[in-house]
C-alpha cells in the first residue's frame, strides 16, 4: 500500500480541483445563477435554450465544422508530410524541425501574426493582388462566409507538425521489408502505402484523431484571439460561447449546460475511441 500512500496527496489534489469543480459546475447546468444570488432550480431550460435558440446552436454547427475539417487535414497532411519525411531524404531532419516549430508556439502568439496576414492592406491580400488576383482579396475575418475556413486554417498550420511525429513515430514500427517484399512483387507507391503502411497505422490513426478532434471542439483561443466570436457570431463556438455567457453576460448557469454539453460531446468521442482500440485487440 505504499505506493498508494504516497499517491494519495496527488490524487486527492485532482480530485478536489478538477472532479469536484466539474461536478459543482454540472449542478449549476440546472439553476439560473448569476454568480451572486442563491442559484434557482430550472431543470432544464437552460439545454432547451441550448439546442432550440439560434445562436447555440450556430456556435455547435461552428464547433462541428471546424473540429471535423481540422480532423481531417491535419491528419491527412500530417500523414503525408510523415511518408514523405519518413526515409531517405537527406534533408529530413532539417524539414521535420521546421514542420514541427510551429507545435510549440503559443496558440494566442500564432492567432494574432495571422490576423495581421488576414488583415484587408495585409501581406494576403497584397500578395494576392500583385499576382492579378484582386477578385480573391477578401476581408478574411470579417466575411461570415471565409471567417470559418480562415480560422481553421491557422489551427491546422499550427498542428501538422503534431500529427506528423505521431505518425512517425507508428512508421518506426512499419517493418522495410514488407514494403520490399510489395516493390519486389510489382505493387506501386500508392499499393503500397494502401495496403502494406496504413493498416499498420490504424492503431495509431485512432489515436491520432482522437487527440486532434478532442482539441478541434474546444477550439477556443484561436477564435478569440482573431475573432473573438465575430463577425455577428459567424465564428462563435461552444467554448466561446461558455466564456461569453459565464465571465462576460454572467449567466453561471447558461454557461454550465453549454460546457456540460461541450464536455458530453468530447466523452463520446472519447468513448469511441476506445471503442475501436478495444475492437482491434479483442481481433
Amino acid at each position: 500500500m505504499a505506493a498508494w500512500w504516497w499517491s494519495l496527496p496527488a490524487l486527492a489534489l485532482i480530485a478536489a480541483v478538477h472532479y469536484a469543480a466539474t461536478l459543482a459546475g454540472s449542478a449549476y447546468a440546472f439553476t439560473d445563477f448569476n454568480g451572486f444570488r442563491t442559484p434557482e432550480f430550472v431543470g432544464l431550460e437552460n439545454f432547451r435554450e441550448i439546442f432550440t435558440g439560434e445562436a447555440p446552436l450556430r456556435a455547435l454547427l461552428n464547433t462541428i465544422v471546424i473540429a471535423v475539417a481540422f480532423l481531417v487535414l491535419t491528419n491527412v497532411l500530417g500523414m503525408a508530410f510523415a511518408v514523405a519525411l519518413n526515409r531517405q531524404l537527406k534533408s529530413r531532419f532539417v524539414l521535420r524541425t521546421v514542420l514541427f516549430a510551429p507545435v510549440v508556439l503559443s496558440p494566442l502568439a500564432v492567432s494574432y501574426v495571422w490576423k495581421f496576414l488576414f488583415q484587408q492592406d495585409g501581406p494576403l491580400n497584397q500578395v494576392l493582388g500583385a499576382v492579378g488576383l484582386e477578385s480573391l482579396q477578401r476581408t478574411w475575418l470579417g466575411d461570415p462566409w471565409t471567417v470559418v475556413p480562415a480560422i481553421t486554417t491557422v489551427m491546422v498550420w499550427q498542428h501538422i507538425g503534431l500529427t506528423m511525429v505521431i505518425y512517425l513515430a507508428g512508421l518506426a514500427g512499419v517493418p522495410p521489408e514488407s514494403e520490399e517484399a510489395a516493390a519486389i512483387d510489382g505493387a506501386g507507391a500508392w499499393a503500397r502505402f494502401r495496403h502494406v503502411v496504413l493498416p499498420a497505422l490504424r492503431p495509431t490513426v485512432l489515436i491520432a484523431s482522437t487527440m486532434i478532434l478532442v482539441q478541434g471542439l474546444r477550439v477556443f483561443d484561436q477564435v478569440q484571439a482573431l475573432t473573438g466570436g465575430g463577425p455577428f457570431g459567424a465564428s462563435d463556438t461552444l467554448a466561446t460561447s461558455v466564456y461569453q455567457q459565464t465571465f462576460v453576460n454572467g449567466r453561471f448557469g447558461y454557461g454550465s449546460a453549454l460546457a456540460l454539453v461541450m464536455t458530453g460531446i468530447v466523452l463520446l468521442c472519447a468513448g469511441l475511441q476506445m471503442f475501436l482500440l478495444r475492437d482491434r485487440k479483442e481481433k
